[in-house]
């Protein structure tokens, strides 16, 4: 009979009548897979380290693709700013919105010697006059010169009345307080009322031009003495008026005003 090493038979007739369990057994048995694997898998490496060159060059390499970059960026010098011509005129004005006609002083001088004539009153109506003739455009733009240069903020005027505790120049009396006691004994009349003795005393503001207004009696003694008071300040004459800040305000000024009848 022939044998085919190719397949199993021979390996039973080898190994009839013997211990088949042992390992020489199996490995032969196992040979002809083991060799196809072997093959297939050292031919699969074989066309691997063959096929790689290949693969390399497929793979795109990244450090050209920084050198084209490189070669791409050029620096571009940018040209200078042109400067802007200084002292430049202004635009000329814009056309009026009214046809402007030349006016043309008149002047005492003989016909030889006339240049030119004055423009008549047909000319001259419904128009401006200047110092040369303009064609007016009805669209222009109406324009506003601005007017002056004075301060943008307006400053409000102080009018509180300050207290005479807490202000730096306190209003007086021209001359004094011993002035104004002398003032008000020479005009104040004291009612005939036997043993009337005591004192008013009154408020009032002294105003930024020194005089006396919101005349007020707090306390007086009787028979008229208030009124009498009210109408002596009223004709007081004008106070030098306080300040605060450099500047004159509206200061409260209180005092006792001392009434004794003769005896």
């Amino acid at each position: 009979m022939k044998l085919d090493l190719l397949k199993r038979q021979w390996i039973d007739i080898v190994f009839e009548g013997r211990n088949k369990a042992y390992g020489a057994y199996e490995l032969r048995k196992e040979n002809p897979k083991t060799t196809l694997r072997s093959l297939l898998i050292g031919a699969a490496i074989f066309g691997f380290a063959v096929a790689s060159p290949l693969i390399a060059d497929l793979i795109p390499d990244s450090s050209d693709e920084d050198a084209s970059l490189d070669k791409k960026i050029v620096t571009i010098k940018l040209p200078p700013k042109e400067e802007q011509p200084k002292d430049l005129p202004p635009p000329p004005p814009p056309p009026p919105k009214v046809d402007q006609v030349k006016f043309v002083k008149p002047v005492v001088a003989k016909t030889e010697e006339i240049v030119e004539e004055p423009p008549k009153i047909e000319e001259i109506k419904d128009k401006k006059l200047g110092d040369e003739t303009i064609k007016g455009d009805p669209d222009a733009p109406l324009t506003v010169e601005p007017v002056g240069n004075g301060p943008s903020q307006v400053v409000e005027e102080d009018n509180n009345i300050y207290n005479t505790a807490g202000i730096e120049v306190k209003p007086d009396f021209p001359g004094g307080l011993e002035k104004f006691y002398k003032f008000v004994g020479k005009n104040f009349q004291v009612p005939d009322e036997e043993g009337l003795k005591g004192k008013v005393f009154v408020t009032f503001v002294v105003e930024k031009d020194g005089s006396l207004t919101d005349i007020k009696v707090i306390r007086d003694i009787g028979y008229g003495t208030g009124k009498e008071a009210i109408r002596v300040l009223k004709s007081c004459p004008k106070w030098n008026p306080g300040e605060q800040n450099g500047k004159k305000v509206r200061v409260l000024y209180s005092l006792p005003i001392s009434i004794q009848s003769a005896e």
